[in-house]
């Protein structure tokens, strides 16, 4: 099998967005204010996901990443450009796009349950209540934690805690799923299970998703695509490693394709070798 290639590159930069593309960064910057002048994160950001892809964004610290999904959230507005979703510009959060933390953003005072249905509650208050538990129990056996329904957060560990994350951004059933890192903290082991059990329920909803790793082998066996990003200030999209291996996926088997390795060195030479972090800096 012949070996993926990068599909863009630093110097001839990435095509416009095509205007069907179901989520559109348009010429997209961000500055900040300091004391010091202006701050350019990100130089402009032209970039077109299609309607239910699993996309991976990956890059040094300070290249801009967080910055890119808050854009998308609404959570942060562009200084120049627009980001558009099925033709409409993000100007604000909404329930179409949820986001999960690494750090899960739950309520500690309240059970698994609580938290799922609080975020349903919200969303769709006018749902009859027999609808919303029916969603909170069937979004909490989803990723295996009906056993823990009534367990208060802080008797959880940090597998089910971003497990309990994961299953009320998806009870508001969102058509943009956005991960902040979600598995950074978790001990490996933990979070293989939870790629595994995120690829079966993405497989199952298809909403589109923006992920943001430090972890290349993991971006390699969720994603469709990988979009690697210079070093900040003024980052942009540097190469997009388009990832072609069939699904449902399997970890041992692609491990084994010479692809993955040929993939996975690609990404290693443009992090490690083209666009090494400086940390003199």
């Amino acid at each position: 099998m012949a070996p993926n290639t990068l599909l863009q590159s630093p110097t001839d930069g990435p095509p416009p967005p095509s205007a069907e593309a179901f989520l559109r960064f348009e010429g997209v910057t961000k500055v900040y204010p300091t004391a010091k002048g202006p701050y350019p994160v990100l130089d402009p950001i032209n970039m077109g996901v299609n309607q239910g892809e699993f996309m991976c964004v990956i890059g040094h610290s300070g290249c801009g990443k967080s910055t890119l999904l808050n854009l998308v959230s609404g959570f942060a507005t562009p200084t120049e450009g627009r980001v558009v979703l099925h033709g409409n510009t993000i100007t604000k959060p909404g329930p179409d796009r949820m986001v999960v933390f690494q750090g899960y953003a739950l309520l500690p005072w309240f059970t698994a349950y609580q938290n799922v249905y609080l975020a349903i509650d919200s969303v769709k208050p006018n749902l009859p209540e027999r609808e919303k538990r029916e969603i909170t129990r069937e979004h909490l056996a989803m990723v295996g934690l009906t056993e823990a329904a009534d367990k208060k957060i802080l008797q959880l560990s940090g597998g089910m805690k971003q497990r309990v994350a994961i299953a009320r951004a998806l009870a508001i059933r969102p058509e943009v799923l956005i991960l902040d890192e979600p598995f950074g903290a978790l001990d490996a082991i933990t979070k293989e299970e939870l790629q595994e059990e995120l690829l079966t329920i993405w497989n199952t909803q298809k909403c589109t998703v923006l992920m943001i790793t430090h972890d290349i082998d993991e971006a390699l066996f969720l994603a469709d695509r990988l979009v690697m990003m210079t070093n900040g200030p003024a980052a942009t999209i540097g190469e997009i490693l388009d990832i072609k291996f069939p699904r449902p996926r399997n970890r041992e088997e692609i491990m084994e394709d010479p692809v993955y390795y040929d993939l996975r060195n690609q990404a290693l030479d443009f992090l490690y070798s083209r666009f090494a972090h400086d940390d003199t800096e």
